[in-house]
C-alpha cells in the first residue's frame, strides 16, 4: 500500500479549541490539551485501509470504522483520533448547553484529535450524493482501551481520571512534529 499523502504542515489548516468544563463534562480543563481539527490533512478519496496502515506508525491502534454516536459522550481513559474517510457531518464538542462548545463541519480528508474528557456527538450528517454516509476510522494510543461516559451522576471518579491520561507521544498523522506536539505559541501561529 502506498504511503499516506499528507498536506505539508506549512499548508495545513488547523482549528484548536480549549473547551471549558461544563456541568459534569470535564472537556479540556483537567489537562489543557486542545481539541484539534486538521482540515484537509489528506486527500478526501483516501481509503480507510490507508489510514489504518498509517496510524500505527505514530503509536495509534485503529479500532473501528463507524460514524459518531448522536448522544454526547466522552472517554476518561484515553484520547481519541478520528480520521474521516467518507461523507460530511456537523459534530458538537463540549456539550449542548456549554457556552464554550464547538460545532464544526468535518468531511473526508479531515482528522480530529479529541482529548480525554471532551464531550462529543454527531449533530447532523449531510448526504454527499456519492452513496456513502459519514464514516471515520477511530484510533487510540497503543495499549489504551476506551470507555463511555455521559456526564451523568456517579461518574465523578472517571471525570477526575481525565487529567491523568498521558498525552500523545507522536502527532497522530505527522509523527515527530505536528500540531498534537506543539505548544500554545506554535498553535497560535
Amino acid at each position: 500500500m502506498p504511503p499516506l499523502t499528507l498536506t505539508p504542515l506549512a499548508s495545513l489548516r488547523l482549528s484548536n479549541h480549549l473547551i471549558p468544563s461544563h456541568d459534569a463534562l470535564p472537556n479540556t480543563t483537567p489537562h489543557a490539551h486542545p481539541l484539534l481539527i486538521y482540515h484537509s490533512a489528506y486527500p478526501p478519496h483516501t481509503s480507510a485501509s490507508a489510514l489504518e496502515a498509517h496510524l500505527p506508525t505514530n503509536g495509534l491502534t485503529p479500532q473501528w470504522r463507524y460514524t459518531m454516536y448522536q448522544t454526547t459522550h466522552y472517554h476518561s481513559t484515553t484520547h481519541e483520533v478520528l480520521c474521516v474517510f467518507q461523507g460530511r457531518a456537523k459534530l458538537l464538542f463540549g456539550g449542548e448547553e456549554n457556552p464554550g462548545r464547538v460545532e464544526q463541519v468535518v468531511q473526508a480528508g479531515d482528522a480530529v484529535v479529541v482529548p480525554a474528557g471532551v464531550g462529543h456527538r454527531l449533530v447532523e450528517e449531510y448526504g454527499d450524493g456519492e452513496g456513502g454516509g459519514f464514516m471515520m476510522v477511530g484510533s487510540y494510543p497503543e495499549g489504551c482501551g476506551w470507555d463511555m461516559c455521559y456526564g451523568r451522576a456517579g461518574e465523578d471518579e472517571k471525570a477526575k481520571a481525565v487529567g491523568s491520561v498521558p498525552w500523545l507521544k507522536k502527532d497522530p498523522l505527522y509523527g515527530d512534529d505536528g500540531p498534537a506536539l506543539w505548544g500554545e505559541e506554535e498553535l497560535k501561529e
